[in-house]
């Protein structure tokens, strides 16, 4: 009876021993587990730091290695080829023969900001080019080829294949003549040729209104993705002032002879631009004036217009660069001389255009300078001078003879080409 009475008194008690059991043996066994596992990490650890082990890992992992490397390279202000190449990890030797092919070809004299140079190198052994790419323009690249012997390149040239489109572009003018072409992709350098053509007889900042409007014709050269890689020339153009209409035709009236000229077969071109910047204003006039920093009355003998700052100064006619540098109260300031009768000066310029210095010639139109506020001044503008005989006059009040009068035989093949694009201008209208 008593056992049977402690029996069922130990009967409950049995489930939690067994419970205790079962807690000792998992926590035992995770214990030496533990331990196991400690042991085993210590052990792989030291396998990996064995050096024999890591030599041998290099070795394999580096012939799973790319052996060539590309390099795409854009130009950058103030970069010329020996900076370029000396940025990539190759021998002095190889530098030296990329340094002397280059240096001898004459269709690579002169690197430009943006362009593209493309080198692939073989890494085996010593480092070495391969092959390299200059991009001589958006339509054309010379690629440079390694010859069998190692020790030159052979070259040829490459043509894009670029597919020529005509585009017709019209607008509304809201602000400014600058801003209305870029809002409909039309890309700068169309619209600087645009207001080159026109400088001789509009004043960008007077004569253009709010609501004028303009229409224009020229080429693109677009790639295989329709990207337009390039521009051509201009075709067609009017510029609408107050509903009067001002239109040039493109017209080659001898052989590679070419410019443009007015429905009556008149062409645009004058001695000098009226005005040798677009986009600006009228921010101080010829004549007497208080001047800004000085304070004391004085004759302002230029034009100033006011511009933000890089905006593009164009030369406003053909001549001969005769000063290029800084000129005290004037800032970088660049004079060219035209004629004998006629001189220019830019003065307060952030920066040159792009070869300019004294004895460059230049076009008219063309970049040599860009707006800021150098010397004496008290924000970004231009100042402009125009010398008549050695003495400085009123540009804007300056009086130029007209261009060429299409004649004879020529007006007759003028007439002619007229009708072309004005039938070509109807078509790309209907099309839009």
């Amino acid at each position: 009876m008593k056992l049977k009475k402690l029996s069922r008194k130990i009967k409950p008690l049995s489930h939690f021993m067994w419970l205790i059991i079962l807690i000792l043996i998992a926590g035992s066994v995770t214990y030496f587990y533990d331990i196991n596992k400690k042991e085993q990490s210590q052990i792989l650890r030291k396998t990996f730091n064995n050096i024999y082990l890591q030599k041998t890992f290099a070795s394999i992992t580096s012939k799973l290695q790319p052996r060539f490397i590309i390099v795409d390279y854009k130009v950058k202000q103030g970069d010329n080829y020996e900076n370029i190449i000396n940025q990539i990890s190759i021998s002095k030797k190889e530098k030296k023969l990329f340094l002397k092919t280059v240096t001898k070809n004459k269709n690579l004299k002169i690197l430009r900001l943006g362009q593209n140079i493309y080198f692939k190198i073989d890494k085996r052994s010593s480092p070495k080019i391969l092959e390299f790419k200059v991009e001589v323009s958006k339509k054309k690249e010379i690629l440079f080829s390694r010859t069998d012997n190692n020790k030159s390149f052979v070259s040829k040239i490459i043509e894009k294949d670029l597919e020529k489109v005509i585009s017709f572009k019209e607008g509304v003018i809201r602000t400014s003549l600058y801003n209305t072409a870029v809002e409909l992709n039309i890309k700068p350098n169309i619209i600087i040729e645009f207001a080159r053509l026109y400088g001789f007889q509009v004043d960008f900042q007077r004569d253009i209104w709010k609501n004028d409007s303009f229409q224009i014709i020229y080429e693109e050269f677009k790639n295989s993705e329709g990207k337009v890689i390039e521009t051509g020339e201009i075709i067609y153009a009017n510029l609408n002032l107050q509903n009067k209409d001002i239109q040039l035709y493109k017209f080659e009236y001898e052989k590679n002879k070419i410019d443009y000229f007015d429905e009556n077969g008149k062409s645009m071109r004058k001695t000098l631009m009226k005005t040798p910047i677009n986009g600006a204003r009228l921010s101080s006039s010829f004549g007497k004036r208080k001047h800004p920093i000085l304070g004391f009355t004085k004759m302002h003998t230029g034009t100033d217009f006011a511009a933000p700052k890089g905006t593009p100064i164009m030369a406003s006619g053909d001549g001969l660069v005769v000063r290029a540098k800084w000129c005290g109260g004037g800032g970088n300031c660049v004079k060219i001389k035209h004629n004998s009768v006629y001189q220019t000066v830019y003065a307060h310029l952030s920066k040159f255009g792009r070869g300019i210095k004294k004895g460059t010639r230049v076009k008219q139109g063309q970049i040599i300078g860009y707006v800021g506020s150098t010397g004496l001044s008290t924000g970004p503008h231009l100042h402009y001078e125009v010398i008549e005989n050695g003495k400085k006059i009123n540009s804007q009040k300056l009086k130029l003879p007209s261009g060429k009068i299409l004649k004879g035989e020529q007006r007759k093949l003028f007439e002619v080409n007229k009708i072309k694009i004005d039938v070509l201008k109807s078509d790309l209208i209907s099309k839009l």
